[in-house]
C-alpha cells in the first residue's frame, strides 16, 4: 500500500538517509542523501556510489537516541538515470520496520507549477560542534551535516530536453566556497509532491544560480532503465508498473496562508519609532535571507513595488530594514505581504520563528 493512500503528505524523517561513501587510498569520500523506500532498500543517486568505493554506510536519525548506521551494497546502479538502489545488510534493533513503499507519480507535460519538498544533507548545512554530548561516528571531530528540509516548486515545462525537473528553492544565504556547490550532498533526495515521489534530486547547475536544483523525473526511469532494472525497482522499491499522474493544483487555488496563530501586522500604526521597532528590526536582520548580498532586494521583488521605490537607502543593513518596515507601515497590508515573502525564502527557520514571536508581541502592545 502506498504512503499517499495512508495519508502521508511527504517524507518521514526516520526514513531519510545520509549516504556516506568511503574511497580507497584515503581519498576524500562522498556524502549524499537517500530514502528508505522499503525495509532493506534505500533509493539514492548513482553518481554517489559509482566505483571506486570501498565502503557504503547509510545513517538515520544522526545524533538522536534513535540513530542507527548500516553497511550497504549496490544492487542497482543506472548511470543514464542517475539512480541507485542500495541493499542494507544486517539491520540493527534500532531499525524500525518499514511496512509500505512510497507512492510514485509523473507530472504531465502541461503549463503547470507544482509545490514540492525534499529532505537531504547539503554542504551548506555543515556545522561545527565541540559539545561533549555529540555522538561522533565519522569525519573530523566536532563537524557534522544537519538535515535540510526545503519547500519549493517545479514548472513542468522546464528542462524537457534534459529529462529533469527544474526545482526552484530558497537559496542558501551565502556562497562562501565558489569552487564547490553549497548544495553538494543533496543529491539522492527524493522530490515529493502531494505525498508522491516525482523525481530524485541529482544536480546543481551553477549557471542556474543558487536557487535552482535539477531532479531526474520518475518518468525517465521508465524510459532509461532496462526491463530487469525496472523489475528490481518494482519488487524492492515498490515502483508501480505504470505510474499515475501527480495531482494538479485546483483552478483558482490560493497560496498557503500564514499560520493561524500569527496576528496581522496591519493593526500597527505607521508612526512607530526606531526604539519601538528595535526588537523587530533586530530579529529581521538576523535572518540569513536578508544577510546575504542583495537578499533584501530579492524579497522586495515579491511585494508592493511602492516599498522598493520609496524606502530609504543605507549601507547598514539594520537601517535598511528599519526603512523597509517603516515604508511598509505606510501601505496597509504590505508588512504582512513582506512577512509572507520571508516565510517563502526562510522556510521554518529558527530565525524566522524569532521574528514571528517578536512581531506577535509588537501587535499585542499596539492593539
Amino acid at each position: 500500500m502506498s504512503e499517499r493512500r495512508q495519508g502521508v503528505s511527504g517524507p518521514e524523517m526516520a526514513r531519510v538517509a545520509e549516504v556516506i561513501v568511503g574511497r580507497p587510498g584515503g581519498a576524500p569520500g562522498r556524502r549524499g542523501s537517500g530514502y528508505r523506500v522499503t525495509d532493506r532498500y534505500v533509493l539514492t543517486a548513482a553518481h554517489l556510489v559509482k566505483l571506486p568505493a570501498t565502503t557504503i554506510r547509510v545513517r538515520f536519525d544522526a545524533d538522536r537516541s534513535t540513530e542507527w548506521i548500516c553497511e550497504a551494497r549496490v544492487v542497482l546502479n543506472s548511470g543514464p538515470a542517475d539512480l541507485a538502489l542500495l541493499e542494507l545488510s544486517d539491520l540493527p534493533p534500532e531499525a524500525v520496520p518499514v511496512h509500505c513503499a512510497p507512492c510514485y507519480a509523473v507530472i504531465p507535460e502541461t503549463a503547470v507549477t507544482l509545490p514540492v519538498s525534499a529532505v537531504g544533507f547539503p554542504r551548506f548545512k555543515l556545522r561545527e560542534d565541540t559539545g561533549p554530548g555529540r555522538r561522533r561516528t565519522d569525519g573530523p571531530p566536532g563537524r557534522y551535516r544537519d538535515s535540510c528540509h526545503v519547500d519549493g516548486s517545479v514548472s513542468a515545462l522546464s528542462n524537457r530536453r534534459a529529462g529533469t525537473l527544474e526545482v526552484s528553492v530558497p537559496p542558501p544565504a551565502d556562497d562562501v566556497e565558489p569552487e564547490r556547490s553549497p548544495w553538494e550532498g543533496m543529491s539522492g533526495a527524493p522530490l515529493w509532491s502531494d505525498g508522491a515521489v516525482i523525481g530524485l534530486i541529482t544536480t546543481h547547475h551553477r549557471s542556474d544560480g543558487l536557487g535552482r536544483l535539477a531532479a531526474v523525473r520518475v518518468q525517465r526511469w521508465y524510459e532509461l532503465l532496462t526491463p530487469a532494472e525496472l523489475e528490481l525497482l518494482r519488487t524492492r522499491a515498490g515502483l508501480p508498473a505504470r505510474p499515475g499522474p501527480a495531482p494538479l493544483p485546483r483552478p483558482g487555488a490560493t497560496a498557503p496562508q500564514p499560520p493561524p496563530h500569527q496576528p496581522s501586522l496591519s493593526v500597527l500604526p505607521h508612526t512607530l519609532t526606531l526604539s519601538e521597532l528595535k526588537d523587530l528590526v533586530d530579529a529581521l536582520t538576523a535572518l540569513p535571507t536578508l544577510r546575504r548580498p542583495n537578499g533584501l532586494d530579492a524579497v522586495l521583488q515579491g511585494i508592493d513595488p511602492r516599498v522598493a521605490a520609496h524606502r530609504p537607502r543605507d549601507d547598514r543593513l539594520r537601517f535598511e530594514v528599519y526603512g523597509v518596515v517603516r515604508t511598509c507601515l505606510r501601505y496597509p497590508g504590505t508588512l504582512d505581504t513582506f512577512m509572507a515573502e520571508l516565510r517563502t525564502w526562510e522556510e521554518d527557520s529558527e530565525e524566522l520563528r524569532a521574528v514571528e514571536r517578536v512581531a506577535a508581541e509588537l501587535v499585542m502592545r499596539h492593539n
